[in-house]
């Protein structure tokens, strides 16, 4: 993604939606733009509802909370374009010349970079999907099998280059998943920080490494 503000990114494709009522499409396009510029928090249901010239009344009727409102942007959102975003951050961080540590170095502070400007959103995702069984049953399958597709393929690359130790495919993603998976959610949504130091993700990597690399 060229820019890292995920609400930018939003707007850019919200033209091709069809799926919303105008009335709907009105507030959805509001509320992408506010969140943009002013920020999650920072954004009232009735700020949003004033510049899409209807009533308070009629957002609740049709998303019932801010969060929700904000979960009518982002599934439809995460759903159509997670694959393409997975497929350029693998493009721009695979190459012939690195190796597994600074693979995961570079994919950890890519990341960590682009979740901490997209913080607010990423917190709400997140523990909307912790509490809403129905949202996580939604998402949580399909992100990890588009996520799982890329990876096995990241992994053999790094096992045919000696890097990785010969063990499942599905014990490493486990393994992968489980700390960077918790190390960002532990970080960025339980610990509220709005980054994360350098001496943080050196210690993240260090302790896949211990796991996973090849020690000669």
């Amino acid at each position: 993604m060229e820019n890292n503000n995920l609400m930018d990114e939003v707007a850019k494709i919200l033209q091709k939606s069809n799926k919303q009522t105008v009335k709907q499409k009105k507030i959805i396009e509001v509320a992408i733009a506010t969140f943009a510029e002013k920020g999650y928090s920072n954004t009232s249901t009735s700020e949003i509802a004033k510049k899409a010239g209807v009533a308070e009344g009629t957002i609740f009727k049709h998303y019932g909370t801010k969060e929700n409102l904000l979960l009518a942007i982002m599934v439809p959102f995460l759903k159509e374009f997670f694959p393409t975003m997975a497929d350029e951050l693998i493009g721009e961080l695979m190459d012939d010349e690195r190796s597994f540590e600074d693979f995961l170095r570079a994919f950890l502070i890519n990341r960590i970079t682009f979740l901490s400007e997209n913080r607010e959103i990423f917190q709400v995702v997140i523990k909307e999907m912790i509490y809403k069984e129905e949202l996580r049953n939604e998402l949580f399958p399909y992100i990890s099998k588009v996520a799982t597709e890329r990876l096995i393929k990241v992994i053999e690359i790094f096992k045919q280059r000696g890097d990785i130790k010969d063990i499942s495919n599905e014990s490493i993603i486990k393994m992968l998943s489980t700390v960077i998976g918790g190390f960002f959610v532990s970080n960025l949504v339980f610990l509220n920080k709005h980054s994360v130091s350098e001496k943080e993700i050196e210690e993240v990597v260090l302790f896949i490494l211990n796991g996973l690399g090849q020690f000669h």
